[in-house]
């Protein structure tokens, strides 16, 4: 049976071959991107285009569409403020909110 000193010394081997296939064939691949790239005409813009920094484009107008602000379901007589339906509830609103309801 092999030691643990033995298979960490077999370990090290595999990982160095290990690194120098695949810089080889890394560098294969590379050269071959190049070529093709060049085939067809391709910038590395075409290929990955580069983003601006913040939000994707076009989420902002989703946004501002989900955050309209929605019509008034209650209102008070006595100061015309009105509410949504949404979020905390005012209190001039009290127990009984069907009396503030805003006939549509």
């Amino acid at each position: 049976m092999a030691t643990y000193k033995q298979l960490l010394a077999e370990k090290e081997a595999l990982e160095a071959k290990l690194n120098e296939v695949r810089e080889t064939e890394v560098a294969g691949v590379i050269d071959q991107i190049r070529s093709l790239m060049a085939e067809y005409g391709l910038t590395p813009d075409d290929i990955a285009p580069r983003r601006g920094r913040g939000r994707p484009a076009g989420s902002s107008a989703v946004k501002k569409a989900e955050h309209a602000p929605l019509p008034p379901k209650y209102m008070d007589p006595k100061t015309g403020k009105t509410w949504s339906g949404r979020g905390r509830a005012p209190a001039w609103l009290g127990k009984r909110p069907e009396r503030f309801l805003i006939e549509s």
